[in-house]
């Protein structure tokens, strides 16, 4: 078996096995082809490179001048190849087991105020042609309603939004399910679009067309709008707002939610739950936006910090 086919069994597993992500399967391919295209280059052998040759690599990441959050998903990448060629019995041994990544940055999230959140709503409800206002309105309500991922919003069934409900079952990484409640205005938004979406529907099924299960359809090859549409779509929101387009981006929505919440009183616990974090971690990033909240706490109350 060529090298590259067993990259591709690889990652065939990871989809099986593990239930990931389309996203998550490209990223895996990009990782270990870059990998495999490295060794190539230098000599050696998917199957035979040993420590020296792994560690090798991630010196040349670094040379190369990647992110360390980029070196960090690279190493994850391979050692999760070796540990599935060991588990498969292509190798005897495992030559990742005792290397360390050189971990991730600890930049914090980009995230926008609640005032520039307010003027891409409304730069979202005159954006475009008509229909289109009622759908990109309900993109952005939503989505700030429940911090989900953009990858979740643009994928949700429309079974989901039927009824009018007050929450909306998510299914996220790993194919894990959570609750996220929606706002009463999100809710407006999403049973208006609702309305549009199933009239466009009916006049392209009664052309041909076979019906669609998302809430967001398109003629895209995954059926549903796709992330990067909406990420032109949300810069676009932007330009029309005033704000900031290299600031915006459908992530900083999420970072905005949550963000959001925690400065108005929300515990970690509760947003870790919201966001669909496997570990509370992960969530603690957000944790900055208490220090203006505890300063000025400190500054109204503490007897000592009053002035006369």
């Amino acid at each position: 078996m060529s090298a590259r086919r067993r990259i591709e069994t690889f990652v065939t597993a990871q989809a099986a096995e593990a239930n990931a992500s389309r996203n998550t399967q490209l990223a895996y391919a990009r990782d270990l082809t870059d990998y495999l295209d490295w060794l190539e280059g230098d000599g050696g052998d998917l199957m035979t490179a040993d420590r020296t040759r792994v560690e090798a690599y991630l010196v040349a990441c670094d040379a190369r001048g990647l992110a360390r959050s980029t070196r960090a998903r690279r190493l994850s990448a391979v050692k999760q190849f070796y540990r599935f060629a060991y588990d498969e019995g292509w190798r005897g041994d495992n030559p990742t087991l005792n290397i360390s990544g050189p971990g991730k940055d600890s930049r914090l999230p980009k995230t926008i105020t609640i005032d520039e959140v307010e003027r891409l709503l409304e730069a979202a409800r005159d954006h475009g042609k008509p229909s289109e206002r009622v759908r990109n309105i309900c993109l952005m309500e939503v989505l700030y309603a429940t911090g989900m991922r953009v990858s979740e919003l643009v994928s949700l069934p429309v079974s989901a939004a039927r009824g009018d409900p007050r929450m909306l079952l998510v299914r996220g990484k790993g194919g894990k399910e959570r609750m996220v409640p929606l706002s009463p205005s999100a809710r407006e938004a999403l049973a208006a679009w609702i309305v549009e979406r199933d009239a466009r529907e009916d006049e392209a099924v009664a052309k041909g067309a076979r019906a669609s299960l998302f809430l967001f359809p398109s003629s895209s090859s995954a059926g549903h709008l796709t992330r990067h549409r909406f990420y032109a779509l949300i810069k676009a929101f932007a330009l029309d707002a005033g704000v900031n387009p290299a600031a915006v981006s459908p992530h900083t929505l999420r970072h905005a939610f949550a963000t959001h919440l925690l400065a108005n009183g929300a515990d970690l616990r509760s947003i870790q739950s919201l966001l669909g974090h496997a570990d509370v971690s992960t969530t603690e990033i957000y944790t900055h936006v208490l220090e203006e909240r505890l300063r000025d706490l400190v500054l109204e109350h503490h007897p000592l910090a009053q002035v006369d």
